[in-house]
């Protein structure tokens, strides 16, 4: 199988096209997401998965803030870190693809279209985060974290040992060893 006909067979969120919709902003609705990537309306767990699937198909992400929107509105939601959450992690073949799981069922290639990439902690530690739709992140488990960086290859650069990680033939920086 190759790239294209592995990436044709994961499974993809329904997404519904808010590229074309500009509706006026509503305010804000009390619908967060918090750092384990559960969604809590009025601080209570929504449960149901099929309406946690339509608020995702719904949402975005513009500069720092987050969005529900229809064609006739757009509510601000808050997300403490990212949106989702890579709870599996595969690696296939002899040229390593990495195929991550979210949180929600999606199935992502991290390569070209779904990179992966490091960003700072209040704590000034780096952490991978897979870049998504919409401007929309997935952070790894500390579960895929760890399997992340087993399938890490340790590479120098600039006279530093750094980890490296390679899917899709991209390599993706992990970063210091130390």
């Amino acid at each position: 199988m190759d790239l294209k006909q592995l990436q044709l067979s994961l499974q993809q969120p329904d997404l519904a096209p808010v590229e074309l919709w500009d509706p006026a902003f509503c305010g804000d609705i009390p619908i967060r997401i918090d750092r384990h990537c559960d969604w809590f309306y009025l601080d209570s767990k929504i449960q149901r998965p099929e309406l946690v699937q339509l608020f995702v198909s719904v949402l975005t992400r513009q500069q720092q803030d987050y969005y529900l929107l229809t064609p006739v509105e757009k509510v601000r939601i808050q997300v403490e870190d990212a949106a989702f959450l890579i709870v599996a992690l595969e690696q296939q073949g002899t040229d390593p693809v990495l195929i991550a799981t979210t949180n929600l069922g999606q199935q992502l290639l991290i390569g070209a279209e779904y990179p992966l990439f490091l960003q700072e902690q209040q704590d000034g530690q780096f952490l991978p985060y897979v870049r998504l739709w919409r401007g929309l992140t997935a952070k790894f488990s500390r579960n895929t974290y760890y399997q992340l960086v087993e399938l890490a290859s340790v590479v120098e650069c600039n006279g530093e040992a750094m980890l490296q990680i390679h899917s899709a033939g991209l390599s993706f920086e992990l970063g210091p060893i130390n």
